[in-house]
């Protein structure tokens, strides 16, 4: 394992605007919306910190883990397994399915293949 740390500095980020968005933030857009899209590039940025390899289709495969958990949601996984009082681990499986949440995590994904991409591209490996 090979730490990158511009990832791990982006994930740290990352991490200090979602914890942010999570308590000070309540509105119609960044808390909903915002939130979600940058919680799969927040994933990815971890991931890509501590791993020193590349993953082909880690964006995509950021998405289902996201969706499943989305999907969990649906089914209240967190009353199944009767984690519903345990605050840190209610807040992150969540309690409520919004398939607008999906919507965001594809947004997001989206985001990291254009990244990807880019970043391809720049270093003259295209593939586009």
């Amino acid at each position: 394992m090979k730490i990158n740390i511009k990832y791990i500095i982006a994930f740290l980020i990352l991490l200090a605007i979602e914890i942010f968005i999570g308590l000070f933030v309540r509105d119609a857009i960044i808390r909903p919306y915002i939130g979600d899209v940058l919680v799969v590039i927040l994933l990815y940025t971890l991931v890509k910190g501590v791993v020193g390899k590349s993953i082909k289709f880690l964006p995509i495969y950021l998405f289902v883990f996201a969706s499943v958990v989305e999907l969990a949601q649906y089914f209240h996984i967190a009353d199944i397994l009767q984690l519903q009082d345990n605050k840190l681990i209610s807040t992150i499986i969540g309690s409520s399915f919004d398939i607008k949440d999906v919507f965001c995590y594809l947004t997001g994904t989206l985001l990291l293949i254009v990244w990807e991409n880019i970043c391809r591209y720049a270093h003259g490996k295209s593939k586009i």
